[in-house]
C-alpha cells in the first residue's frame, strides 16, 4: 500500500479534511497535495506518523492469528448453546423484532439514511409516517423489515441459499423504488468513495453463478468463508442499487446456515466496515474484514441472549 492509499484511508475512517490531516502531521497543506497527487515522497519521520495515524484510524494493527482464532473458537462456543438459533429468533417476539430493528436502522444508515432508530422503530412497528423525512427513506425502512422476514421465514424451511432468493430480496427491497427491483444492473456502475472496480454488467450473471456454487458449501472456518463471499459479492455490485443491503442480508443467512447469529454491523462502525471490505477486495487481505464480522457477530449474539433489549 503506498502513502497515497494510506492517506486516502485515514481521510475516509476519520473524516478528517485533507487539512486537518496535514496538520496531524505537521506539515503545510501543500506538502500534503504533493504526497496526495504523488509529486513528492514524505521523509522517514513523517511516514512514521502517517503509519501512526493509519493504525490510530482503523485500528489495523496486524491481528495475530491466535486472537483472531480465539474469537472463532468463541463464536463457535456461543453458537453450540443453541440448538436452532433461527428457531430462537422465530419463537422469541422480543428477539425477533429487536433483529428486525438492529438490522434495518443500521443497515440504512450505512447507506446514508437520515432517519434515527426511533423513528424507525416508528414506522416499523406503529406505521407511522415521519413528517420532515422524504417518503423514499421510510419505504426503504418497510421494505427492508420485508425482506429481512421473508428471509427468515424462508430459512426456516432449510432451504438453499439461491439465486431466486438472491433477486426476490432485491425485489422486495427495492418494490416501489426501482424499476429494475429483482434485475441484475445492465449498466456499468462505480462504488461511489472507492477505488475498487466493479464487474462489468455483461459479466454479473456468470459472476453471481459462481458464487452461488460455493455459497452453501460447508468450509472448516465459516468466518473466512462468509468474509470471502462477502467482499466478493460486494465487489462485482450486481445491482443498480441496494447491493450492500442485499449483500449484509445474504451474510446474516450465511451465518443462520450455519447456527450462528446474524452479524450486527453497526451503523457506527461503517468507515471501519468500508475500509476492512476494501482491503479484502484490494489486496486479498480477509482478516481485517474476518476480524471485523466476529464483533458484528458478537453483536448479534448480545440480542440472543437480550443483552442489547431494553
Amino acid at each position: 500500500m503506498n502513502i497515497k492509499d494510506k492517506l486516502k484511508i485515514i481521510q475516509d475512517v476519520s473524516g478528517l479534511t485533507q487539512t486537518e490531516i496535514a496538520n496531524k502531521i505537521g506539515v503545510s497543506f501543500v506538502a500534503f497535495n504533493n504526497w496526495w497527487n504523488e509529486k513528492s515522497i514524505p521523509r522517514k519521520k513523517q511516514e512514521a506518523i502517517i503509519d501512526e495515524l493509519y493504525r490510530e484510524y482503523t485500528g489495523q494493527n496486524i491481528i495475530p492469528e491466535t486472537l483472531l482464532t480465539a474469537k472463532k473458537e468463541m463464536i463457535t462456543k456461543e453458537s453450540k448453546k443453541y440448538k436452532n438459533i433461527l428457531g430462537v429468533i422465530m419463537k422469541n417476539p422480543d428477539i425477533y423484532d429487536q433483529f428486525l430493528l438492529s438490522l434495518t436502522y443500521n443497515s440504512n444508515k450505512i447507506e446514508g439514511s437520515t432517519l434515527s432508530e426511533d423513528e424507525t422503530a416508528d414506522i416499523m412497528f406503529n406505521n407511522k409516517s415521519i413528517p420532515n423525512k422524504s417518503i423514499i427513506e421510510q419505504l426503504e425502512v418497510k421494505n427492508h423489515q420485508a425482506a429481512l422476514q421473508y428471509l427468515f421465514t424462508y430459512l426456516e424451511n432449510a432451504k438453499k441459499i439461491n439465486e431466486e432468493l438472491i433477486l426476490k430480496l432485491h425485489s422486495i427491497l427495492m418494490n416501489g423504488i426501482r424499476d429494475d427491483a429483482g434485475l441484475y444492473r445492465r449498466h456499468g456502475v462505480r462504488i461511489v468513495g472507492s477505488n475498487v472496480p466493479t464487474a462489468n454488467y455483461l459479466k454479473v450473471a456468470d459472476l453471481m453463478k459462481d458464487i452461488l456454487v460455493v455459497i452453501n458449501k460447508k468450509q472448516k472456518d465459516g468466518v473466512a468463508h462468509i468474509s470471502n463471499i462477502h467482499a466478493r459479492f460486494e465487489q462485482i455490485h450486481p445491482f443498480s442499487d441496494g447491493n450492500g443491503r442485499i449483500g449484509r442480508l445474504i451474510l446474516a443467512a450465511m451465518l443462520l446456515k450455519k447456527n450462528i447469529a446474524p452479524a450486527t454491523i453497526k451503523q457506527e462502525g461503517k468507515r471501519l466496515y468500508y475500509t476492512c471490505l476494501r482491503r479484502a477486495q484490494l489486496q486479498e487481505d480477509y482478516t481485517q474484514l474476518e476480524d471485523f464480522i466476529c464483533g458484528a457477530i458478537m453483536v448479534g449474539f448480545d440480542i440472543i441472549g437480550r443483552k442489547n433489549i431494553n
